[in-house]
């Protein structure tokens, strides 16, 4: 018998919607524990056009959980890792904290424990998407920025916006296959 398959999960994110809040930002830590210097969640600002017709954009970033995991390949000691959900997850257990993810990262979406002597990313609030629940980036936004989902479900928000929008993944040109989209003006 043959079980459930399991979703691979990613976020889209419609840059076109965020207004720079960073309430994701303060989600994140909450959710966490992360220290107010601390996060998983940068947003870039991005000035467009010469003034008189000027405006910014904001960029939210995060861990792309590539499929193709640079940070990944890397780790002496195995402990970046896929989970079945398709998530680039680090056991903090075997981490030995030498930060050669961090430096294979091309996106730059980590950050080092200084307290535990790890490394640390976003998880995709792994621990509630397990119990049913949404990352914390995403249901706290304000403008909807985010929306989270199995990617291989062509019924799913995620799927569908895609497919409607022609959301991509920043630098797919490097080949890592992140499971992280953009709608972008």
């Amino acid at each position: 018998m043959r079980g459930t398959p399991m979703p691979r999960y990613g976020i889209a994110i419609d840059s076109t919607k965020c207004v720079g809040c960073h309430s994701c930002r303060v989600a994140c830590q909450n959710q966490n524990g992360l220290e107010s210097n601390e996060t998983f969640n940068w947003i870039k600002n991005k000035n467009r056009g010469q003034y008189p017709s000027f405006d910014k954009e904001f960029i939210p970033l995060q861990c792309n959980h590539c499929e193709n995991a640079p940070c990944q390949r890397v780790c002496p000691t195995g402990a970046t890792y896929t989970s079945p959900e398709g998530v680039v997850l680090v056991n903090p257990k075997t981490c030995v904290g030498c930060k050669y993810c961090m430096e294979a990262c091309p996106y730059k979406m980590r950050i080092i424990d200084h307290q535990r002597g790890i490394v640390e990313k976003c998880r995709f609030c792994i621990e509630l998407v397990r119990e049913g629940g949404t990352p914390a980036c995403v249901t706290t936004c304000p403008t909807q920025v985010r929306i989270f989902g199995d990617l291989d479900d062509p019924k799913s928000d995620i799927s569908k916006f895609i497919a409607e929008t022609g959301a991509q993944p920043l630098r797919p040109d490097l080949g890592t296959i992140p499971k992280i989209f953009y709608k972008r003006s």
